[in-house]
Order: structure tokens, then C-alpha cells, then sequence
């Protein structure tokens, strides 16, 4: 039976890792599982890769240094708000995941895990949610970290239902939701390993998660409408990975090095959520 409220582990204890590319898709896709897990106590940790410094196309009043760090403070305010006070950065230089070197990103993603020792890991399936690059890219580290590192957690990425497709098809491809080439995930609802509906107080405290991303998020808000946009992103749905880091359910859609990042210690369109 899937759980309606996918708190991680038993009541009072579990540790929950999050590892997202760019600022704000931590919210659109777990702020729910973040507040409800912190909510029962437990600790939650969150890595971003990049500060998402491409994510305009006013680069003339948003050049990239000017955005990343409106978009720290953006992402410090979004998980302050559901109870999240760990965070790291990985510090990638946004759009450059793909061409980096994958083994040094995947030793510190898994120094990472080793360090928190998280019950759960929650990531992009390997379609990269959107489709986009910086996406696909970390989920393929967080599986090779996953899969090679010592500590038993599970792995969860981040999926849709056919329910979810089914009711925001239409204005998904609109606001030109897909990046070109990509798979769209979708898993039933029986193959899930966690379902979880916002509504009420989480509810509200989810789309002040997003609006806190407010350089990405209010002029989507704006286009779609405030009542619509509440709900596009109400539920959050995962699946299961195994240890060769492919999705348990069948049902599931399936360089150089940079010179920064890869240090633990250490767009395409404006409106597409989550990317960039």
C-alpha cells in the first residue's frame, strides 16, 4: 500500500538527503516529503549542484554572478520555510554538469552520503524530470554515489503519476514543460514508493516554498494563475531505485572536467520550472 504521508522510516527518526542540481527543484518536487519529515523531527539535508546563474533570458539586468546570489538567498529563505537548515553546495558552474569530471562529483556525493547517513536519498530519475542536462547528470551521480557507497540507504527519484499527466498535460506542454528529446516519467500509483498529497497548511507552506524562489517562480505564477499554479505541483510522487540504479517499477520512464565544484568542503526558458 503506498503511503498517502511518505515520512521517511518510523515515527521519531530517519535522515532525509535531497540532491538537486539547481535552486528550486528541491521545492517544486519535495517540499511536501521535506516539511513532512521535519515536521516528525526528523533531520533532512539538501545538496544543490549549481546556483542556477543561467536561469534568465534578461542576462543584460541578471548577468550570472548578480542572479547566483539572489538565488542563495532565495534557496536559504525556500528551506528555511519547511524546517531545512543543512544545506551544501556543490558549486558547478550551472549548464556545465554534463562536461565535468563524474568521478570526482561521484566521491563527494558519496563522502556526502557516508557523512549524513541518510535512511533515504531522494534525486532526479535518470530522465531528468524536464529532460534537462544539469538533471540527468546528477541523477547519475547520486546513483553511482548510492550504489558504491557502504551506507544501506534507499533511493528514491522523483516520478509522476499518469493521474498527474492526465490533468496538467495540456498546460505542462504550454509553458513548454519538456526540454526536447526528453521522457517524461510517470508511475503508477500501486509502483510508487512514496505518494504524497499537499493540502491544507502543507499545502500553503509548499507554494511559499516556491514563491520564495521568486526570480524563477512569479512570473510562472503570473502566466498560469495563482489558483492553478497551487495546484499543478501539489503532489510528489517516488519510486524506488535498486542497486544497478534503475527504477524498480517497469512502469517507470526511463567531458572536460570543470573547474570548480566537486568539493564537499568547498535556459532554455524562462518559465520552465525547476531548470535552471
Amino acid at each position: 500500500m503506498t503511503p498517502d504521508l511518505p515520512a521517511p522510516g518510523g515515527p521519531g527518526h530517519g535522515t532525509l538527503l535531497g540532491v538537486w542540481a539547481h535552486p528550486d527543484d528541491e521545492a517544486y518536487l519535495s517540499a511536501g516529503l521535506m516539511a513532512t519529515a521535519r515536521r516528525a523531527g526528523r533531520r533532512v539535508v539538501v545538496v544543490t549542484a549549481t546556483r542556477g546563474e543561467q536561469g534568465t533570458t534578461d542576462r543584460e539586468d541578471w548577468p550570472p554572478a548578480r542572479l547566483a546570489a539572489l538565488r542563495e538567498r532565495e534557496l536559504a529563505e525556500s528551506l528555511h520555510l519547511v524546517g531545512v537548515e543543512e544545506h551544501v553546495w556543490l558549486g558547478y558552474d550551472d549548464g556545465s554538469l554534463a562536461r565535468a569530471d563524474a568521478r570526482l562529483a561521484v566521491a563527494s556525493l558519496r563522502r556526502i552520503i557516508e557523512d549524513v547517513a541518510p535512511e533515504t536519498v531522494v534525486t532526479f530519475g535518470p530522465d531528468g524530470m524536464t529532460g534537462h542536462d544539469d538533471h540527468r547528470t546528477v541523477s547519475s551521480w547520486v546513483t553511482e554515489a548510492w550504489r558504491s557507497s557502504a551506507h544501506p540507504a534507499d533511493l528514491w527519484y522523483a516520478t509522476l503519476t499518469p493521474e498527474f499527466h492526465l490533468e496538467w498535460g495540456p498546460l505542462n506542454e504550454r509553458v513548454g514543460l519538456w526540454f526536447d528529446g526528453a521522457q517524461p516519467p510517470v508511475t503508477p500509483r500501486q509502483d510508487l514508493a512514496a505518494h504524497l498529497v499537499c493540502r491544507g497548511d502543507l499545502l500553503d507552506l509548499k507554494l511559499a516554498a516556491l514563491r520564495a524562489h521568486g526570480s524563477q517562480t512569479e512570473a510562472l505564477e503570473r502566466l498560469v494563475g495563482a489558483e492553478t499554479y497551487r495546484a499543478w505541483w501539489s503532489t510528489e510522487s517516488f519510486v524506488a531505485a535498486d542497486r544497478t540504479g534503475r527504477s524498480v517499477s517497469p512502469s517507470s520512464a526511463t567531458g572536460a572536467p570543470d573547474r570548480r565544484g566537486a568539493s564537499y568542503d568547498g535556459r532554455r526558458a524562462r518559465l520552465r520550472p525547476g531548470c535552471g
